[in-house]
């Protein structure tokens, strides 16, 4: 399975931070933003992987991550979104990166406490078709909202004014070879963009959708209340693993 990081855009709900640099490449506590989901990607054990950038400072990628060494991989792949199409329309561009085998997508400013692993394996075993992971949040109207009936998901709204559920789609998808084909087939938005939503309903007319629960708390960092907000958690997070590896060494001492 290969993997794919969509970090275009011009970040423009950030101005004037992305005046000088992607929204990507903001730091998010401690580290840049794009470092978050390549790490995750990493962690569910996939190494081939393609980073999707745009607007005027795509070059900084390459300066920043270089060939992916401090992440343990061999290689990095890099790739030219030209304006803004939407999500979808960045996809289409890792088509012959693809190359007709399954991939993992996750969206550049999507920051997670947990791993991607346990969906990344359920997706290996599944026959064919998609599999997303669900969050449940307090402000489903901010996202794309899953409309769940037992264990299959029925279709996925854009910001509805009134959410079928509180179940927010993440920036996780993973999808079988077909999805170039379905993003081929798309017509653009009201908003001029190619929308991912579009592709994920595609795969629940098809019948061919899964979905797993994402652990852990779960942010994006498009806006400068959740760039805050995502900083704020891992800084938590990173203190309360540091203070349970305190306790354990006391623990080990005594």
């Amino acid at each position: 399975m290969k993997g794919i990081i969509l970090a275009g855009g011009t970040g423009s709900r950030l101005f004037p931070l992305t005046k000088i640099t992607n929204k990507h490449l903001l730091p998010i506590y401690d580290k840049p933003m794009i470092f978050y989901p390549l790490q995750s990607l990493v962690d569910a054990g996939i190494q081939d992987i393609l980073v999707v950038t745009g607007g005027k400072n795509a070059g900084d990628f390459l300066r920043l991550l270089g060939n992916g060494k401090e992440f343990g991989l061999k290689h990095l792949n890099y790739t030219y979104q030209e304006g803004e199409g939407g999500i979808a329309d960045a996809l289409s561009l890792a088509e012959h990166f693809a190359d007709g085998q399954r991939i993992c997508v996750i969206l550049g400013d999507n920051i997670i406490e947990g791993g991607i692993r346990p969906a990344v394996e359920n997706f290996r075993r599944q026959e064919r078709g998609a599999r997303i992971l669900l969050k449940k949040v307090p402000d489903a109207e901010r996202f794309g909202v899953a409309e769940i009936d037992g264990n299959r998901i029925v279709g996925i709204e854009e910001k509805p004014l009134k959410p079928k559920s509180n179940y927010a789609v993440t920036g996780i998808y993973l999808y079988d070879e077909t999805v170039f084909d379905k993003v081929k087939q798309l017509v653009p938005s009201n908003r001029g963009e190619l929308e991912i939503t579009d592709v994920n309903n595609a795969y629940i007319r098809e019948q061919s959708m899964s979905f797993d629960y994402l652990e852990g708390w779960w942010t994006d960092a498009g806006t400068f209340d959740s760039l805050l907000r995502a900083a704020n958690l891992v800084k938590e997070s990173r203190e309360a693993m540091e203070g349970v590896a305190a306790s354990a060494v006391g623990g080990a001492e005594n």
